[in-house]
């Protein structure tokens, strides 16, 4: 039996997945996605990203981020796997400290030559708990923000 009130975040984490389609190419919906530094100019809850560690190619593979979560700033790490690229950027959770699991994947799927199909993947799972509601909701939040974030900052470079 749970030692957590009902209702409350469990040791499963959550999993979500968004789709959206960006005019842009494969490549270029890559490289917006992998320059970390820029992160907080398109994406609001994100205060700073710092890349602590590069591949040999140059790429962020341990990342640092900041952001603002529940009224509160959470510090996270994020490992990056470039094995998939530039087809699909995966991450696992290095170290936080609200957060035991932040894993996910971009999907990029050529549509054409200047389209490409997003699909967002995402699991999560706190350390603290938080009602099953309000968990829900900051998931909707990332999710709905996340992907129309990424397609205004990629469509507004190529302008």
């Amino acid at each position: 039996m749970s030692a957590e009130p009902r209702g409350y975040g469990s040791a499963v984490p959550d999993k979500a997945r968004e789709q959206l389609q960006i005019h842009a190419s494969v490549q270029r919906v890559f490289d917006v996605l992998t320059d970390f530094e820029r992160y907080p100019e398109w994406a609001p809850d994100l205060k700073a990203a710092r890349v602590l560690e590069r591949d040999q190619d140059g790429r962020g593979l341990l990342v640092e981020f900041r952001a603002a979560a529940m009224g509160r700033s959470t510090t996270y790490q994020l490992r990056y796997d470039y094995s998939g690229a530039p087809h699909r950027l995966a991450w696992v959770l290095e170290t936080g400290d609200v957060t035991r699991e932040l894993d996910g994947a971009y999907h990029l799927e050529s549509e054409s030559d200047d389209s490409t199909e997003v699909t967002y993947d995402l699991s999560v799972d706190l350390t603290v708990p938080i009602p099953g509601f309000v968990k829900r909701r900051a998931e909707a939040r990332i999710l709905k923000t996340a992907l129309p974030e990424l397609k205004a900052r990629i469509e507004s470079l190529l302008h």
